[in-house]
């Protein structure tokens, strides 16, 4: 059976709703749903109503839909033959997990963010407080300097005082400079150099590969979500968390909510997903993705280089390949 067709097999009790069928049963922490959400929400797809996922998936969302079900064994199958109000349960467990690790994430880089924006060697001046985000965002130079549109001037004046009054209201498709690597953006080739700063290398490992990978070589053996999980490999979905949660760290807002007009964070973490799953943009996003491969799992295979086009092994190849096709003509390498 097909995706396409377990869609169709998940009952719809027309008449009946969530609200009409009375408490569900509480979303215990310890089903593996839970865990599977975490990492689900961290690398495959971060803000999403769940239960209404797998009870009404629709355009990106059945896509997101289909990753489920294929990411664990199982669930089709606890989907097709239950209830109604077991499969909005089922949503909400996995959302409890997502839920969670958003929630813990963005305590956790709270604070380690500070680390990682300091001037090397000196101390934050004006200072920032670790456990309050009313001095960040535009009301701090840095932040600001960080969290400022790509494209725009921060040391303009009045560029920096429309911002901080809220005059210049600031769009989450309106990327910040700190995306960049060197926090430089060059507005004849924006690709350069996008998604490749120091600041979002050091949060993925922080969240990923464990907040002590940070400052040390990347080493075969890992540990943190990334092992728990068996991940080997960046996916694009993670990379537009990482870079969300960096943006909502930096900024004063208090309370991550997808719905919050001030941070934008929704149509931030859904422009960049809009751009990096592009097809007319897979050349980028191949080498970017290598990239981030080489910085967190450089022993993997996704991280590898290609052969350099003069070498010795390159031309071995290529007299291998000249030498098959002399003896099959029919045969077309790959």
């Amino acid at each position: 059976m097909t995706t396409q067709d377990a869609t169709s097999s998940i009952p719809s009790k027309h008449g009946s709703s969530a609200l009409s069928m009375g408490p569900r049963k509480k979303a215990s922490s310890s089903d593996p749903l839970v865990s599977h959400g975490r990492h689900f929400g961290r690398t495959v797809f971060a803000l999403c109503n769940y239960p209404s996922l797998l009870t009404n998936a629709e355009r990106r969302e059945h896509r997101v839909f289909e990753q489920l079900i294929d990411s664990y064994p199982g669930l089709l199958d606890r989907l097709k033959d239950g209830s109604e109000e077991e499969i909005l349960h089922v949503g909400e467990l996995i959302g409890k997990g997502a839920a969670g690790a958003r929630g813990n994430d963005t305590k956790t880089l709270k604070s380690a963010v500070l680390d990682w924006i300091s001037p090397k060697g000196e101390a934050i001046q004006p200072h920032l407080h670790r456990n309050s985000k009313l001095d960040r965002g535009f009301n701090h130079k840095l932040t600001g300097s960080l969290l400022c549109p790509a494209g725009l001037d921060w040391h303009d004046p009045r560029t920096k005082e429309d911002l901080r009054s809220g005059e210049m209201l600031v769009c989450g498709d309106q990327w910040p400079i700190f995306l960049y690597a060197h926090y430089v953006y060059d507005s004849e080739d924006p690709w350069s150099g996008l998604l490749r700063s120091r600041l979002l290398t050091c949060a993925y490992k922080h969240v990923f590969t464990s907040p002590s990978s940070v400052d040390k070589e990347p080493k075969a053996t890992r540990s943190g979500n990334a092992r728990l999980h068996g991940m080997n490999s960046v996916t694009i979905a993670s990379m537009a968390y990482i870079a969300t949660q960096v943006r909502f760290t930096l900024s004063s807002s208090s309370v991550f909510s997808r719905t919050d007009t001030v941070t934008d964070s929704e149509m931030f973490y859904h422009s960049l997903l809009d751009l990096l799953e592009d097809p007319e943009e897979c050349k980028e996003v191949d080498e970017l993705l290598t990239w981030w491969n080489r910085q967190v799992f450089p022993t993997s295979s996704a991280a590898k280089r290609p052969i350099s086009a003069n070498s010795a092994l390159s031309k071995i190849r290529q007299k291998c390949i000249v030498l098959k096709r002399a003896m099959n003509p029919d045969v077309v390498s790959s």
